[in-house]
């Protein structure tokens, strides 16, 4: 069985280490754990994880953010995967440093990753994983916020809340997302 797990992000160096980017940063420590590399490919960087007998197609899409849409409809055709075998992951502003909320839908919570997904997915029914950033910026300041490093507090707890994400991710492919839900969401 086939999952596609899609990261979004925003290519180039200098987003590299910014919030915004730990769709990409969660794809990456699952690819480290297991010694996998990820090539360039129409509409983005990917590669292919297997456990447990499942198959997940790990996404980085080359779109930038706001045009992440077309790269996950893209690799659902391509890979012919469903809706509901497909995981988003990506930052949320919503929720507390390193907070996971796994849903199998809603809506674009003012992101515009998820905003465009929907715009050419034509539906907001597919499962996605956001990764609390916190909103902790002044007024007139989220763009230079969601855009900025994460700060050294935040770099010191990163890989234990990565992992946790990364186990979130694969236990998607193997149980009900309704028992996913129960076991990370509180986490």
């Amino acid at each position: 069985m086939k999952f596609l797990i899609v990261g979004l992000g925003n290519i180039g160096k200098e987003y590299e280490e910014t919030r915004h980017n730990i769709g990409f940063k969660i794809l990456d420590a699952l690819a480290k754990a297991s010694n996998i590399f990820f090539t360039t490919n129409r509409y983005g960087d990917i590669t292919t994880l297997k456990h447990k007998g499942r198959t997940y197609i790990l996404v980085k899409p080359s779109t930038y953010m706001n045009l992440s849409g077309n790269a996950v409809r893209y690799w659902m055709q391509k890979e012919n995967i469903p809706l509901e075998r497909t995981l988003i992951l990506t930052d949320d502003l919503a929720l507390p440093f390193g907070k996971l909320r796994i849903r199998t839908s809603g809506s674009d919570g003012g992101h515009n990753g998820f905003k465009n997904i929907n715009e050419v997915l034509n539906t907001n029914a597919y499962p996605r994983l956001r990764f609390g950033i916190a909103a902790e910026f002044g007024k007139g300041q989220q763009v230079d916020y969601v855009l900025g490093e994460w700060s050294k507090e935040e770099k010191e707890k990163l890989a234990e809340r990565i992992e946790i994400a990364s186990k979130a991710v694969l236990a998607f492919g193997l149980i009900d997302i309704g028992k996913v839900m129960s076991e990370f969401n509180a986490k």
